[in-house]
């Protein structure tokens, strides 16, 4: 399990290193080929943009993430065995006992948001709360709570950020071209030609480089939520034995969508989505192998 973690972190960090290098040399490049050297105006101007846009997300994204799945409050009264579950794991874990909702939905999933402990809620589908075992509901809510406990959603709230920022300057670079070609004569003819053409290319890969690195991100910190999860547990078999039963539910939940996939334990999309290429979530598979082979 301790090697899980410290791999995943690892190359958890070793992705977002990627992911600065491609900024900053998006940026460079932007402002070589529209106002020469010494110029970080492209580069600052991105990351002021998206890092406003993203504070919305970031003080706001626990309540549109439960508002946008139908999450509702739900009484400690009407669930003691769910919050049992979680106040256990809470006192093993150390963690203030989040927020506990209930998405009324058949199929078996569940999520975490908040962007500290203190601010945390976790969701449980009805499916999962009717279907799975003491031992499987565990598993999954102690995944959540790893999510939680690791500050995943600060994580991959500054990885938006950086998503953004690559979006705003590939979009300013292809459309500014045209008009601001003309400040980028302070490059000598060649040089200029070469950093404009150098620009087109990474301003038109470099989106598509920024969603596959999130997407890689996204699917190391759900193997990091598994490896953390199954610590707190001492029983990894029952994180492998729920992500089973999701996998042979194959239903998608009502209310799925591509903004808070990336959320849930699993994808809420039909079962065919769960090993694709681009999925917010490694295949279901290769992760139950991974949990059967800690010891």
């Amino acid at each position: 399990m301790y090697s899980q973690i410290t791999s995943n972190k690892r190359r958890s960090a070793l992705l977002m290193i990627i992911f600065v290098i491609l900024i900053i040399a998006l940026g460079l490049v932007f402002d070589l080929a529209f106002y020469g050297e010494g110029s970080y105006v492209g580069l600052a101007f991105a990351l002021i943009i998206s890092t406003v846009s993203a504070t919305v997300s970031y003080f706001k994204g626990d309540k549109i993430a439960l508002w946008t799945n139908g999450a509702k409050p739900l009484a400690k009264e009407a669930s003691p065995y769910l919050y049992r579950l979680v106040e256990n794991l809470c006192i093993t874990g150390g963690t203030p006992v989040p927020k506990i909702y209930i998405i009324e939905d058949p199929a078996i999933n569940a999520f975490a948001t908040g962007r500290k402990p203190e601010l945390a809620s976790i969701a449980v589908t009805r499916g999962a709360l009717d279907q799975l075992q003491n031992e499987e509901l565990e598993g999954v809510l102690a995944h959540e709570l790893s999510h939680i406990k690791n500050y995943d959603i600060r994580f991959m709230t500054l990885v938006a950020v950086m998503v953004g920022a690559i979006a705003i300057m590939s979009n300013i670079f292809l459309r500014g071209h045209r008009f601001m070609g003309g400040s980028g004569r302070k490059n000598s003819g060649n040089l200029f030609l070469v950093f404009m053409i150098i620009g087109i290319v990474l301003a038109i890969l470099s989106p598509l480089i920024a969603e596959m690195i999130k997407l890689a991100i996204s699917r190391r910190r759900e193997y990091l939520a598994d490896a953390s999860g199954s610590l707190l547990t001492r029983f990894p078999e029952g994180l492998a034995r729920a992500l089973e039963k999701i996998r042979d539910h194959n239903q998608p939940m009502a209310r799925a969508n591509q903004a808070t996939a990336h959320l849930f334990i699993a994808s809420p999309f039909s079962g065919k989505k769960l090993s694709s290429f681009f999925s917010t979530h490694p295949p279901v598979e290769d992760r139950i192998k991974k949990l059967r082979g800690m010891a």
